[in-house]
């Protein structure tokens, strides 16, 4: 099974949570995945959780290397603590990773073009990964728009989107919601893998293995 990369249309539509459900599944079935978040602001709740899926004992340095505390975007966060953030540093410590020989899913920091530093996004460390993209919708009002910019945006830097998971943010359904797959469906070809109702918690990762 290849690696992937975690993106998503914004920040808190659940991208750590479809990691860990996907990092769970694969140990489930006997696949030593491991997670990676190359980095974090305000807290490393996110780390924490893709080593429990994994039930991994690697330290949340190596899965987390950079960790800034001030809860904000990376750029500001790295300015205001005086951290310069390279795409060297983050690139050697997923090749380290990358020796278990185990399935990697590299979660990203907040949306597509979320900047790092100066001129450089979270959608260069894609790049520079060269892994194929998960796109993790929050089906919400505005998903549809949403989603087919963030589409546009990966294809514009040469990677391919291999699937879209919409992710219900909420318990009550409205007509946006209901609707927006239908519509994801109609405006593109890159495939939904799969739809979670809000605080379902497993999925099943063989649609990894089917891409």
């Amino acid at each position: 099974m290849q690696n992937f990369f975690i993106t998503g249309t914004d920040t808190n539509v659940g991208k750590t949570h479809i990691s860990c459900a996907l990092l769970r599944d694969l140990r489930q079935r006997g696949i030593p995945a491991l997670g990676y978040k190359p980095l974090a602001c305000g807290d490393r709740a996110d780390a924490r959780a893709m080593r429990d899926a994994t039930e991994s004992s690697l330290s949340l340095d190596t899965i987390n290397p950079i960790y800034l505390r001030t809860a904000t975007a990376p750029y500001i966060a790295a300015e205001l603590e005086q951290v310069e953030i390279k795409i060297e540093h983050l690139m050697a410590c997923y090749h380290e990773l990358c020796k278990s020989n185990a399935p990697i899913i590299v979660e990203g920091a907040g949306g597509w073009e979320v900047p790092l530093a100066p001129g450089l996004s979270i959608s260069d460390l894609a790049v520079a990964l060269n892994l194929p993209i998960i796109l993790v919708v929050g089906n919400r009002l505005g998903a549809v728009n949403h989603t087919l910019l963030t589409l546009q945006a990966i294809a514009a830097r040469g990677l391919e989107c291999k699937g879209i998971i919409l992710n219900h943010m909420s318990e009550e359904w409205d007509t946006a919601s209901l609707t927006n797959r239908q519509l994801i469906e109609r405006y593109t070809d890159v495939p939904v893998l799969a739809e979670l109702i809000c605080g379902q918690d497993d999925l099943d990762s063989r649609i990894l293995e089917r891409l």
